[in-house]
């Protein structure tokens, strides 16, 4: 399964994210110079018919690659990463912070580091998710230092696929993540960069 190359997949398909930028300005909330809190809409409470926008800019940001699978990270990813796969007709795979008493040690493993709870996290996926034939497309909801897509990535590189790039919600530039990550050569579409979040102000990169 990949991505069609007709045009007509996106009829409809608005390739601008001027509503996902004023739904920041309007509902977000600026916590410090670092942290922007964006739950009433993206990672607590989710608006359906708008994650399926964002999935579907993200799809057509990446149209001419052919894509057979997504791969997210529990939990905030997982809504904009699905609605990216119902628009691709392919499976999402999304890696489990928590390894499963259920599952086998078939796994690939790495290591993110949280700035939120200030610790170390695993993260887990099964092989049998991720083969090297696979054409990968990474979504997550924040950029910021870039852990969870180094994470991410590493996990791709573990299963030998290939790395499509990532499609990000909202990036926050400053914080520099991003940047480390182009310069290894990874793909970064971003719906809304942010400049600065100083002064309790959201300035989008322009």
């Amino acid at each position: 399964m990949t991505v069609k190359k007709d045009e007509n997949i996106f009829k409809g398909v608005v390739h601008n994210m001027d509503a996902l930028k004023e739904k920041i300005l309007n509902e977000g909330k600026v916590l410090s110079d670092k942290i922007l809190k964006v739950d009433s809409f993206l990672n607590h409470q989710i608006e359906p018919s708008f994650a399926l926008q964002l999935g579907q800019e993200i799809v057509y940001r990446f149209r001419e690659e052919n894509i057979n699978k997504i791969l997210t990270v529990e939990a905030s990813g997982i809504a904009v990463a699905f609605t990216a796969g119902l628009e691709l007709n392919v499976p999402v795979v999304f890696a489990k912070k928590n390894r499963a008493s259920t599952s086998d040690f078939n796994v690939l493993k790495s290591s993110i580091y949280s700035f939120t709870k200030r610790e170390s996290i695993d993260i887990y996926v099964n092989k049998n998710y991720l083969h090297k034939e696979d054409n990968i497309l990474l979504i997550d909801d924040f950029l910021a230092h870039g852990e969870a897509l180094k994470g991410l990535v590493n996990i791709i590189r573990q299963s030998q696929a290939n790395l499509v790039g990532a499609g990000i919600v909202i990036e926050k530039v400053f914080q520099q993540g991003g940047r480390a990550l182009r310069d290894e050569g990874v793909r970064i579409e971003s719906l809304a960069p942010v400049a600065s979040l100083a002064g309790g102000k959201v300035i989008f990169c322009t």
